[in-house]
């Protein structure tokens, strides 16, 4: 596997920065609060933004999606071809997905927890609902990093790419994510930001068909600071 691709700045940063970047990709660590492409806010979008600094026009396109509220790693297509590569790869859930996420609470687990859920889109409220069922269509993989007095910091490694998904299994399971009034956090962050951070992304290069794993630095602002230092 090729090494890993920093990020030169972290995630709080006000504009995205370059992961990788070469004639097939371009990867870049989206900050927290950014649309990945245009939105009816109308605010400054990562994808126009791409196309603006980084060129090929048109030609750039998303390989999939963040959450607005969510910082961490996106990916880019430059070109028609890298970009069906990586659709089918998202698609067939070849994409090993890496998050960290700060969540209220002391979470209590050691070791490696998997969260099952069925999980259903609520249109009208805009937002995924989790119950428990003996047919789990949505599943977690948790474990813990770090503990501080009331917030904890976790790792969490989705098998699959459904709406909201770990925001509304980790609200079910009893610790919603910091910020995320959407699912039970006790308050919102005034940039409006979720302690949701997209760390890395492991999947096929479509164009040299080797393993690349990119990772983008989290935000240096907020509970993650003194959280990352006790897992130090």
């Amino acid at each position: 596997m090729s090494d890993p691709s920093i990020s030169p700045a972290p995630a709080s940063s006000t504009e995205p920065q370059v992961l990788l970047e070469d004639r097939w990709l371009l990867v870049l660590c989206k900050p927290a609060g950014m649309p990945v492409q245009a939105d009816p806010t109308g605010d400054p979008d990562l994808l126009l933004f791409a196309r603006r600094r980084h060129g090929h026009g048109a030609q750039l396109e998303l390989a999939h999606r963040l959450d607005r509220p969510v910082s961490g790693v996106v990916v880019l297509a430059r070109e028609g071809a890298a970009l069906v590569h990586l659709h089918g790869q998202f698609r067939s859930r070849q994409v090993k997905k890496t998050y960290w996420a700060v969540v209220e609470g002391l979470v209590a687990e050691e070791g490696e927890v998997e969260l099952a859920h069925a999980l259903r889109r609520d249109p009208r409220a805009m937002r995924a609902r989790a119950t428990e069922s003996d047919d789990p269509n949505a599943r977690l993989r948790v474990r813990v990093l770090a503990r501080g007095d009331r917030f904890t910091l976790l790792e969490v490694c989705p098998e699959s790419g459904l709406f909201h998904q770990i925001r509304a299994q980790l609200a079910a399971w009893g610790h919603p994510i910091k910020g995320d009034v959407k699912y039970g956090a006790r308050r919102g962050e005034r940039d409006r930001s979720i302690g949701l951070h997209a760390r890395a992304l492991e999947f096929t290069h479509p164009g040299t068909h080797e393993p690349v794993r990119v990772v983008a630095e989290p935000p240096t602002e907020g509970p993650w600071p003194k959280l990352l230092a006790l897992r130090r």
